[in-house]
């Protein structure tokens, strides 16, 4: 399934920063970035269970938040893109 992710992490303390970074990079081994903190994951229910229990030990419920979208195995109907910076087939062939 397609799972739409997006955060706000603070960023006022040191800790906010690396908490983003953080963030960030787990979100990276999942999917790929389509925003500045979106995150577009082909993930099963089992990786949907752990991404979500790795994000939220990282962040702090009292400053920061994610948002979870499932749009499901029939996303390709769902999303649209305009403009730059297209995405590429997550589920396509991978040619090295």
């Amino acid at each position: 399934m397609l799972v739409l992710i997006t955060y706000d992490v603070s960023t006022t303390s040191r800790e906010g920063r690396r908490r983003l970074s953080q963030v960030s990079k787990k979100c990276l081994n999942y999917g790929q970035r389509v925003q500045n903190s979106v995150f577009e994951c082909i993930l099963d229910a089992t990786e949907f269970r752990r991404l979500r229990f790795e994000l939220e030990a990282i962040i702090d419920e009292t400053t920061d938040s994610i948002r979870y979208y499932k749009l499901g195995d029939k996303y390709k109907t769902k999303v649209e893109h305009v403009g730059a910076k297209s995405s590429y087939d997550m589920e396509g062939p991978l040619i090295l």
